[in-house]
């Protein structure tokens, strides 16, 4: 992956994502699947201008779902990754 747009896809705001935002001063991203640790940190450090300490990744099973019938069908997979942020560093999502 060369181009640092295509790495992040959206910033995931939750429960625990503002829980690990104000203890850990982490930020957790849903990223490009085949996108790995060197490049999520790049991607961060140039379009976010944070210095970045730690990544962590993991990829998300997509849930089964029913629809109104007996028919399943089931949400996409997807990558997400945890970036803790430099000392003295944040960044403010609302």
């Amino acid at each position: 992956m060369k181009d640092l747009y295509q790495v992040i896809r959206n910033v995931r705001v939750s429960e625990k994502a503002t829980m690990l935002n104000e203890l850990n001063n982490e930020v957790v991203l849903e990223v490009d699947p085949r996108a790995n640790k060197l490049e999520i940190k790049r991607a961060v450090e140039g379009l976010l201008g944070k210095k970045v300490e730690a990544v962590r990744t993991l990829n998300q099973v997509g849930k089964t779902k029913r629809r109104r019938r007996a028919d399943q069908g089931r949400t996409a997979h997807w990558k997400k990754a945890i970036v803790r942020l430099k000392e003295g560093e944040n960044l403010d999502l609302v």
